[in-house]
């Protein structure tokens, strides 16, 4: 393998995985992973949904991103490898 290979293999960015809290259309919360159309699970409330949720997105290393009734974001959370961590407000 040549040294630009494996030059670019390092620099090689990884995609954020991520996991959805979404209501379900026919009442109750689901726990999706990106791009899935089918849900990983059903819940009867959201709180349960986001309990299971958190626990994979920690297992996976991924972001998991909950939404309000309305389909809007609501205060994502990463338990992984952050693209874009916060910035220290203290410097």
């Amino acid at each position: 393998m040549g040294i630009s290979k494996i030059v670019k293999n390092k620099h090689k960015i990884m995609a954020r995985k991520e996991r959805h809290v979404v209501p379900n259309k026919n009442g109750g919360w689901d726990s999706k992973r990106e791009n899935a159309e089918r849900a990983s699970k059903h819940f009867d409330t959201k709180q349960d949904a986001m309990d299971w949720s958190r626990e994979k997105a920690k297992a996976e290393g991924s972001e998991l991103i909950p939404h309000k009734k309305d389909g809007t974001i609501q205060n994502p959370n990463s338990y992984g490898n952050d693209p874009n961590p916060p910035k220290d407000s203290n410097k």
